[in-house]
């Protein structure tokens, strides 16, 4: 099996590209014991040690390293990893549709938090999330920008396009009462 790599700006993190799928759809990061579980290929790499977590695509397995590791080190025994796990046929992520929408809540939550509530808090408001079903998040807005005329435009032209840019499964952004 071939293996290629790829070495990322960032030191601590090296791209491995095995030349079969790794899994039909989707992506997924890997960074603590509860959602190591749900992967037993990014498990084996951490168990690896001086692994801090690894993030799964379809074609790509991202591996990001502790900071006082060597890739010289460690690169032939995350490939060596890869390829045996592959070669047993076990499923590399295991997700089911409740563990998917679990994974993008956590991406939705992330994204308002990081990006989207501190422009929304400079106006005097807020943004909470309520909940996500069938593609659509549910939030509410608060503050300054609950009866703000440019509510409805701070929604659609920005939560709903940074949510949407950044997670493919978001359909639509909708203002509601809990």
């Amino acid at each position: 099996m071939l293996i290629e790599t790829q070495i990322t700006p960032d030191a601590d993190v090296m791209n491995f590209f095995p030349n079969q799928p790794l899994w039909e759809k989707g992506q997924a990061e890997f960074v603590d014991a509860k959602s190591l579980r749900k992967s037993p290929l990014a498990e084996a790499l951490v168990d690896l040690g001086q692994i801090v977590s690894v993030f799964i695509a379809p074609d790509m397995i991202s591996v990001k390293k502790e900071s006082t590791a060597s890739w010289e080190d460690l690169k032939p025994l995350v490939m060596a990893e890869i390829m045996d796990f592959l070669a047993t046929g076990e499923k590399v992520v295991l997700f089911s549709d409740a563990d998917k929408d679990d994974e993008i809540v956590a991406k939705i939550k992330g994204l308002l938090d990081a990006r989207i509530r501190p422009a929304v808090k400079q106006d005097g408001g807020d943004i909470a999330f309520l909940r996500y079903a069938d593609g659509i998040v549910y939030v509410e807005m608060k503050g300054a920008c609950a009866g703000c005329p440019y509510a409805a435009v701070t929604l659609k032209e920005g939560v709903e396009k940074i949510l949407k840019t950044y997670i493919p499964e978001v359909k639509a952004v909708e203002n509601s009462k809990a």
